[in-house]
């Protein structure tokens, strides 16, 4: 069974109150003090949150909680929510590179410059990324488009130069679909 992991930040009582709880839900307990946080984040590289009644603290999985006091119930309903909403944002979110492909808003990312991609954009950067080697045009109209190799269209192209356009236009990155004898790959 694969448990949650929670990290108290420097709150003793908050910490033993979910102690004595822990056996009849889904999670380990850790609590952190200023020596050990970065410690305990790096080796826990899957399903954690910290809980701490301190918004001071820069992480994403920061599930801050600071008006006590509060019905366990409650709680642990905090606690939940935080856990789907960090799974479903880590999901979501895929590096390509130097950039950031966000699923659900459909958009790319690098150095807080956004972009919003299509559907198929978004589909045709995923099947390159996931190629090791280059791609040919009809395997692309195959897979991406689940158009027949015996159809003459110039779709593929089309939606190539669009998008190497809209990201050399956002981020002046000329490089990002290469294109080669063997096919089309990503940089």
């Amino acid at each position: 069974m694969n448990l949650k992991k929670i990290i108290v930040y420097q709150h003793q009582t908050l910490f033993e109150i979910l102690d004595e709880i822990k056996e009849k839900f889904n999670f380990s307990l850790f609590l952190a003090n200023k020596k050990n946080l970065l410690e305990l984040k790096k080796n826990f590289k899957d399903d954690f949150l910290i809980i701490s009644n301190s918004a001071n603290l820069d992480f994403d999985n920061l599930l801050v909680i600071n008006d006590f006091p509060v019905k366990i119930e409650k709680l642990l309903q905090l606690i939940n929510l935080k856990f789907i909403k960090t799974k479903f944002i880590n999901q979501s979110e895929v590096t390509v590179g130097l950039y950031k492909l966000n699923l659900n808003s459909r958009e790319i990312s690098k150095n807080n410059i956004v972009t919003d991609l299509t559907e198929r954009e978004i589909n045709l950067i995923l099947f390159l990324k996931n190629n090791v080697s280059a791609v040919k045009i009809d395997e692309l109209q195959k897979k991406v488009w689940e158009y027949g190799p015996e159809l003459e269209t110039h779709t593929v192209e089309t939606h190539i130069y669009r998008l190497r356009k809209k990201i050399k236009d956002s981020f002046n990155d000329e490089n990002f679909i290469l294109s080669t004898k063997k096919g089309y790959t990503l940089n």
